[in-house]
């Protein structure tokens, strides 16, 4: 098989776009039959650097026609098939798409691109909402071999080349720009990738300058993870004959028959030691939308507050948040219940903090709510972050010790230390009552959002506190609270959590307000109210 790599000029100038566009047609029509495999770089329809959504989008589609016809007419006039990345609209909105054209000229696969940067997520706004989904590996197969995809951002997720190994690919197409990483850089990843999934890497890339030591680097890579082809800056188009069904086999450990690379990985992989949650990640707090129903204590009409089976039906019942509550226990484990005291949740009495974990699980947490629950335990902070870690948000209220202390420091740094563990910073948030322990949460782990919650001594100071403190978010507590604070939280940047509602006529009410976040006993009844109004 002969593949070839086209790797055309590229500026920041955007008064280059004609001339460079036509250098990628020219280079198009400068392949032959001979050519078994084209692969074109990322954003071909847009052949210069743009600084905005309306100048991306103008140079799309003043270039896409014609950019499809030359694919289409290449593919049919060589016998080739021609790999292309450009924008492709999907119901008014745009992806980043790498297409595939068969010997045909048909379009025999679409892989979108599933890791946006920022640029291509805020200043472009491209349709990323399938990026939040789980997907397989995007593999297509023509005449007998396996194609894999992976565009620009998409080469530095290697955590991602083990499940792309497992489907067997035989090359791995690689639309980019990567405009900043040196080309020893783009290299490394390259043979990373190849040696790791056994498969040829054929990647097209740009070009900013012959002589620059970054961007470019389109290259086509073995599975031995020899490079074979590397254009570094050179602007043009490179050949080079393929096997794709040559593959690399070594021992798998010493002694052992030969196996791919990622078989011999495949044998001691123990993934539940670094992939939290895996196809169960919903999006994170910056990313899901509003307005959202938070389950109150967990679905706490159905099991027991505070316990994993009420937050366990939250989940399964689709909740965006779950709310629980936090207690350190007396030798410094933490625990979830509402109470500080134990009569009402449970058969024993004192308070949780007065109590070791051992002695709190030999408690009853369950047989108060209802004979079917008769022996549930207390639930540890770490069981609902090693169950439900960036599969719901949580509303984590770091119940109060002290009114005039600092919340204990070592617990402090026992909780975040734990989310962190667990990977979940984006999809958690403290909620917080007294200014100081705002303040003291604030200083140590600022990159955890932080709720304040009511003081009954300054009610209505809520939104105050929340701007005074950078906080993120307030929870709202009937009846202290009007539209007014609402929005003025909002003109802060500040989302309005409402602690409670039951009932359907309130929580449309509440939502009619502005309030982005509803906690309800009812999670069921609730969150049809939301579903009614969308």
């Amino acid at each position: 098989m002969k593949a070839c790599i086209i790797q055309p000029p590229y500026s920041r100038d955007v008064s280059f776009s004609d001339e460079y566009f036509e250098y990628k047609l020219n280079m198009l029509d400068n392949c032959d039959d001979t050519v078994d495999l084209i692969v074109l770089p990322e954003y071909s329809d847009v052949p210069c650097a743009t600084s905005t959504r309306e100048e991306t989008l103008f140079y799309h589609k003043k270039y896409i026609d014609e950019l499809m016809s030359k694919c289409r007419e290449t593919a049919i006039r060589c016998r080739s098939l021609v790999f292309v990345n450009c924008l492709y609209e999907i119901d008014g909105n745009y992806r980043n798409t790498t297409l595939a054209f068969d010997k045909n000229g048909e379009i025999a696969g679409k892989y979108f691109k599933k890791h946006l940067p920022p640029l291509e997520m805020e200043e472009l706004a491209l349709d990323s909402d399938y990026t939040f989904e789980f997907s397989e590996p995007y593999v297509i197969e023509i005449d007998g071999l396996r194609y894999g995809f992976l565009t620009c951002y998409d080469f530095y997720f290697y955590e991602a080349f083990a499940n792309i190994a497992r489907k067997n690919v035989d090359i791995i197409i690689g639309c980019s720009l990567q405009r900043s990483d040196s080309h020893d850089a783009i290299e490394t990843m390259c043979r990373f990738l190849a040696y790791n999934t056994n498969a040829y890497v054929i990647r097209s890339s740009v070009s900013f300058d012959e002589e620059s030591e970054i961007c470019g680097a389109s290259m086509i890579v073995s599975p031995y993870g020899k490079v074979i082809k590397n254009m570094k800056g050179k602007f043009g188009m490179e050949f080079a004959e393929i096997d794709p069904k040559d593959k690399y086999y070594k021992p798998a450990g010493y002694g052992n028959p030969d196996a791919a690379h990622y078989e011999y990985i495949e044998y001691g992989r123990k993934p539940w030691q670094y992939r939290p949650a895996g196809s169960y990640v919903v999006k994170n707090n910056e990313t899901m939308g509003y307005p959202r129903i938070c389950a109150h204590r967990g679905f706490s009409s159905v099991a027991p507050e505070n316990s994993m089976p009420a937050f366990g039906a939250a989940v399964a019942m689709g909740a965006e948040e779950i709310e629980f509550d936090l207690w350190p226990t007396s030798d410094g484990e933490i625990v979830s219940c509402h109470d500080r005291s134990l009569e009402r949740v449970s058969n024993g009495n004192g308070m949780v903090t007065d109590k070791t974990l051992a002695e709190l699980e030999k408690l009853d947490f369950g047989a108060k709510f209802g004979e079917k629950f008769r022996g549930l335990p207390i639930v540890k902070f770490e069981d609902i972050l090693r169950k439900f870690s960036c599969s719901v948000i949580m509303n984590i209220h770091i119940k109060l010790i002290s009114y005039t202390e600092p919340y204990p420091e070592d617990i402090m740094k026992k909780i975040v230390t734990l989310v962190r563990r667990y990977g979940c910073e984006k999809h958690v948030y403290f909620m917080l009552e007294t200014d100081i322990q705002i303040k003291q949460f604030k200083e140590y782990a600022s990159d955890i959002p932080v709720c304040v919650g009511h003081l009954g001594d300054r009610p209505w100071a809520i939104v105050d506190r929340a701007i005074e403190f950078g906080c993120e978010r307030v929870q709202l507590f009937k009846p202290y609270f009007n539209s007014e604070m609402i929005d003025k939280a909002h003109k802060h940047g500040i989302r309005c959590n409402i602690f409670w509602s039951d009932e359907e006529e309130e929580a449309k009410k509440f939502l009619d307000m502005g309030i982005d976040v509803i906690l309800t006993n009812e999670y069921n009844i609730i969150s049809q109210t939301l579903s009614k109004r969308n």
